[in-house]
């Protein structure tokens, strides 16, 4: 289906499932772990990888700069390090661990590596990032714009030192500089000195699999109110990595338990993880579902009613565009805060969120960094995407009880889900 092409959604009614749904890997654990793994002395195998564009991008940049990678039949990937060097071109596309965590391993590359993505890339917050390479000696052409297109004229290594970063558009800022940390000189000391940090669990996830690769990582106590970390430099060992289900991706197939009824069974969901989508087990508890563990993986259950939610989600934004649509279901009134950094991703998710439920005849208020969601009934029509997986599938949740839902360019969902409309039809069908 091209992107021109509106993606009729599936209208499911009052008709309760019954499924258990493998999720794709973990696409924030993916593209780390090849981070990683390039940095690492060893080669390395990474088991359930996503494949996505999202994955196929940092693939694609990582083979560029000099780094062997090898797809096996079954999709796991093996990935052998090598010398970084430049001539080299990097396409981003509109990935946001592409276009941060990529730049500080091209300056480790001897020779110079452009960067440029689609249109939305160059609109999105890379300043902290260029500045920071900037600041610790790597040469970066950029027209004085801080932002994508950009050449990086690396020198082959990089001392390393301290750095502060304004972290409050973005936590990849922070993590894209500790990936870097081993293979510098001196190890890397980075502070984030902005007023709040969005998206805390996924730093969470950086310095976990930077351990698990070998790296030291020492991190302040967060009781001080000091946002600071530091990875010693040192070498780094290849690892047999099984990635996690990408738990982000199932909350719109729990979802469809809570708006028709009925169970859905995420297959393999983990009993410890560092996963910011890990929070939906306790959020969608709130919104009336039944959420337990089960012998092969998490079971979520409708109860027959949706409750709205007042809730804070700074840590964990992604889930925003799943819960909102939930939100816009439910029985009462919903306010979801924190939320003002979601305003520079794949696109304005508030605006969009806004635009597109309010269009269908919704009620929902708009703040700087909120959503107001005061549920009425809805009625069909189109529901944009603005090139956002994410708001994709909310328009997919929505079309399951709202007859005559068109999504545009369903397609964008392959930036993290490799064929959603193919899942989304296997669980309506029941399959297991």
């Amino acid at each position: 289906m091209s992107a021109e092409q509106h993606w009729p959604a599936p209208f499911r009614g009052a008709n309760p499932v019954s499924a258990t749904i493998t999720i794709p890997g973990s696409k924030s654990a993916t593209n780390r772990a090849l981070i990683l793994a390039a940095l690492a002395q060893s080669p390395s195998t990474l088991r359930k990888p996503l494949h996505s564009r999202d994955s196929a991008l940092m693939i694609a940049g990582i083979k560029a700069i000099g780094c062997g990678i090898e797809e096996l039949s079954n999709g796991d990937l093996v990935i052998t390090p090598g010398k970084f060097f430049g001539p080299a071109s990097v396409d981003v596309g509109n990935a946001g661990t592409v276009m941060r965590f990529l730049p500080p391993v091209a300056a480790l590359a001897n020779g110079l590596v452009h960067f440029d993505g689609d249109p939305r890339s160059h609109e999105r917050p890379l300043g902290p990032v260029i500045q920071a390479l900037e600041n610790l000696g790597v040469s970066i052409e950029h027209g004085s714009r801080y932002s994508l297109p950009l050449t990086i004229n690396g020198s082959g290594k990089l001392k390393g030192g301290e750095l502060e970063i304004d972290a409050s558009s973005s936590s990849q800022f922070i993590s894209a500089l500790l990936l870097i940390g081993p293979a510098t000189e001196v190890g890397i000391t980075v502070r984030h000195v902005g007023k709040s940090l969005p998206s805390a669990p996924h730093i969470d996830m950086t310095i976990q699999m930077l351990r698990e690769f070998g790296a030291t990582v020492e991190v302040a106590d967060l009781a001080s109110g000091i946002h600071q970390w530091k990875v010693l430099p040192g070498k780094l060992t290849g690892l047999d990595l099984t990635i996690e289900p990408d738990l982000s991706n199932a909350a719109p197939f729990m979802s469809a338990a809570m708006i028709c009824g009925g169970e859905v069974t995420i297959q393999d969901w983990p009993k410890s993880t560092t996963q910011p989508g890990d929070q939906l087990r306790k959020i969608f508890t709130d919104m009336g579902a039944k959420v337990e563990f089960v012998s092969n993986g998490l079971k979520i259950s409708g109860t027959g009613s949706i409750h709205g939610i007042d809730v804070d989600l700074h840590d964990v934004g992604e889930l925003t565009p799943s819960i909102a649509a939930v939100a816009a279901l439910a029985d009462t009134p919903s306010s979801l805060r924190g939320i003002g950094h979601l305003r520079l991703h794949e696109t304005d998710r508030l605006a969009a969120l806004a635009a597109e439920i309010n269009a269908l005849g919704g009620d929902v208020d708009e703040e700087e960094s909120a959503l107001h969601i005061s549920p009425v009934p809805l009625h069909g029509g189109v529901f944009h995407s603005y090139e956002d997986h994410r708001l994709a599938t909310a328009g997919a949740m929505i079309g399951l009880v709202v007859p005559g839902i068109e999504v545009e360019n369903i397609a964008t969902t392959q930036k993290t889900l490799p064929d959603f409309p193919g899942a989304w039809a296997a669980l309506l069908s029941g399959a297991k």
